[in-house]
């Protein structure tokens, strides 16, 4: 996992260095940079698979024909240079960025359909001079480009083009719309800075020496649907097969790997199967120190869920290292948070931030977490809800859907869902509509056959995995993890298992009145009961009502009443202040009313952090080559 930046044709070597030390931590083990005529790549390097020298970046294969910047990990290159090895070529390293680049020379973008994993990746061919860009088949790892002037500039993060544009400013209209709806644009080539766009996931692109980017799109999910057995219980076993594979080639690694561990059902998934995997598996790169569990705690507060933690990891016999979350440890850091965030969401970034930041205070630079599972296989009520349409007459399943849903709400237990206003307020959190994301950034929803036949659970899944939630909460993680050269590996969006939760029937997935239902079936052998069939959803937040009104209450009283927040373009100050006070002041305010003040505050925070002077770094790091 690393920051990779580019620039073509190229300019002055220091100015480039000094963008690219805007990407340090996201590598701060070392950096490089490759030039010639044509081109500067630069990267900075957290070493996971080969921490020694030659699996510096960037790397040069076939004599220097191909130099490639990559940020991300293949886990299946050991199967991969098997192959290749066969076919003739040569390793100097064991890393998986030789593997990917040797699969790049013997089969061209068709490499991409056989890697397993996630990445961001750019590889110049000198004898072609040809650049070839992609992108992971989801979007796991961030890629930007932009044209500044007659120069093409690519980098992991907005901050590091930036620094080449003299006139950088906010793109009002992209942030107006992402303050009403956090989840709009993460899927568009739509960015918060003008003249930046976001590469699209599941695309390569070529830019041939003086000519324009041309992209093509190498995934679709739709193509790639499978068979899946017909009988539920079989259903289950497959998926049980493949998410355990899907830890095994997670768990490569030469350093140790923990995992984020909050007591629900996905993450607890997760670190018990790596357990599973542990013990049964040997050799492979396969690490076996990964015994390595981190609890966010909020203590007091209804988000803390580090009971249910303890009851996974006293299952596994292994310690586990609760974080209390102090939002006061994070206040003062708000502005280094926003910048190394980039982006804006309706949350703190604190709690995050401090979990990770403990993740690598404790050493470890890997996590293995649980993230998807809610998008593939209905986790949000406001999904769930969906499944009263492909229950149609049946009362059975659709008192199953209704009973899945109350069921996520202990208050709501034995009331109906229709008259409830405390579960349609929930549900409302939950539901994210394609309201702001223009039309051409849809998946084809109007014309796909292959959509229309999907019921309509497994419609809106596909929506909110491609088009909203999932991107968002791809975009979040990496930016929590990287800031503190962090990176997080996801079994559960291994894309054998996207493509096998599309082609599964709606009721594999609510069932009894449980969602994720046959995450649970198949996960129950190695969890304990009341985790494996735990019905109430939380999840990984902040508590910002109350910290609104206790510790944060100073810093968010300041920002209001600050001159620049009222003379702000991207804010509403009297709306701010108004939806403010009734966090503050409101007996009745609810964790809605706190997440929509806290998104009023969010534009002026991302403007003053993306557009004061920070200070930067001299050179790009260590053995800068080329």
């Amino acid at each position: 996992m690393c920051g990779i930046l580019g620039i073509t044709p190229p300019g002055e070597r220091e100015h480039f260095a000094e963008a690219l030390a805007r990407l340090r931590h996201r590598g701060p083990d070392g950096g490089g940079i490759f030039c010639d005529d044509a081109i500067m790549l630069g990267h900075r390097r957290l070493s996971i698979l080969d921490i020694s020298d030659t699996g510096r970046q960037p790397m040069a294969y076939a004599g220097g024909r191909y130099q490639i910047v990559y940020n991300g990990e293949v886990y299946n290159f050991p199967d991969l240079r098997a192959d290749l090895e066969a076919r003739g070529h040569v390793f100097c390293s064991s890393s998986d960025t030789e593997v990917v680049l040797a699969a790049y020379a013997e089969w061209g973008p068709d490499c991409l359909r056989r890697f397993n994993g996630m990445w961001s990746l750019a590889i110049w061919d000198t004898r072609e001079r040809t650049l070839f860009l992609s992108r992971d088949r989801l979007g796991k790892k961030p890629l930007f480009y932009a044209w500044i002037g007659r120069q093409f500039v690519f980098a992991s993060e907005m901050k590091a083009i930036m620094a080449f544009m003299e006139n950088a400013r906010p793109n009002r209209d992209v942030v107006l719309r992402a303050v009403q709806n956090a989840f709009c644009y993460e899927a568009t080539d739509q960015c918060l800075i003008e003249g930046i766009r976001r590469f699209p996931a599941g695309h390569y692109g070529v830019l041939r020496d003086g000519g324009a980017l041309s992209l093509t799109r190498y995934w679709n999910t739709l193509d790639h649907l499978v068979q899946v057995p017909e009988r539920y219980e079989e259903q289950v076993e497959v998926f049980r097969e493949l998410f355990l594979d899907a830890c095994r080639i997670r768990m490569r690694s030469d350093v140790p790997i923990g995992t984020a561990l909050s007591g629900g059902l996905d993450s607890s998934s997760t670190i018990s199967s790596m357990a599973h995997v542990g013990r049964t598996v040997r050799g492979e790169r396969v690490s076996n120190d990964w015994q390595h569990a981190f609890v966010a705690s909020f203590k007091g507060s209804f988000l803390d869920e580090s009971e249910h933690a303890r009851k996974v990891v006293d299952n596994l016999g292994i310690q586990a290292t609760f974080i209390e979350i102090d939002p006061a440890q994070g206040v003062g850091r708000m502005n280094d948070y926003f910048y190394h965030f980039e982006e804006l969401y309706f949350t703190s970034p604190i709690p995050f931030m401090l979990t990770y930041g403990a993740v690598r205070d404790h050493g470890i630079k890997v996590t293995i977490d649980g993230h998807g599972a809610d998008e593939l296989f209905a986790g949000y009520p406001g999904a769930i809800i969906a499944a009263i349409d492909d229950a149609g007459w049946n009362r059975r399943r659709v008192r199953e859907v209704t009973d899945t849903i109350k069921g996520m709400f202990p208050e709501n237990q034995g009331q109906s869902v229709a008259p409830n206003l405390g579960l349609t307020h929930r549900l409302r959190r939950f539901y994210q509509s394609t309201k702001g994301i223009p039309r051409r950034f849809l998946s084809g929803r109007k014309t796909d056959i292959r959509l229309k036949r999907m019921g309509a659970l497994n419609r809106t899944l596909y929506t909110q995995t491609h088009e909203t939630i999932l991107p968002t909460l791809l975009r979040n993680y990496d930016r929590y993890s990287m800031a503190n050269s962090v990176e997080i590996r996801m079994p559960f969006l291994d894309h054998r298992i996207l493509s096998f939760a599309f082609s599964l029937p709606w009721h594999a997935k609510v069932r009894d009145g449980y969602s994720k239902k046959i995450v649970r079936d198949a996960m129950a052998p190695f969890l304990p009961a009341d985790i494996a069939y735990r019905r109430d959803k939380i999840g990984f937040n902040s508590p910002t009502v109350e910290w609104m009104r206790g510790p944060l209450r100073s810093f968010v009283l300041d920002t209001i009443h600050d001159p620049a927040f009222k003379a702000s373009a991207l804010v509403d100050a009297k709306r701010a202040a108004a939806l403010v006070s009734r966090v503050l002041e409101s007996p009745a305010a609810t964790f809605d009313d706190g997440s929509r003040a806290w998104a009023s505050l969010e534009p002026f925070l991302w403007e003053r952090a993306m557009f004061s002077k920070r200070p930067g770094a001299a050179s790009a790091g260590d053995g800068a080559t080329g």
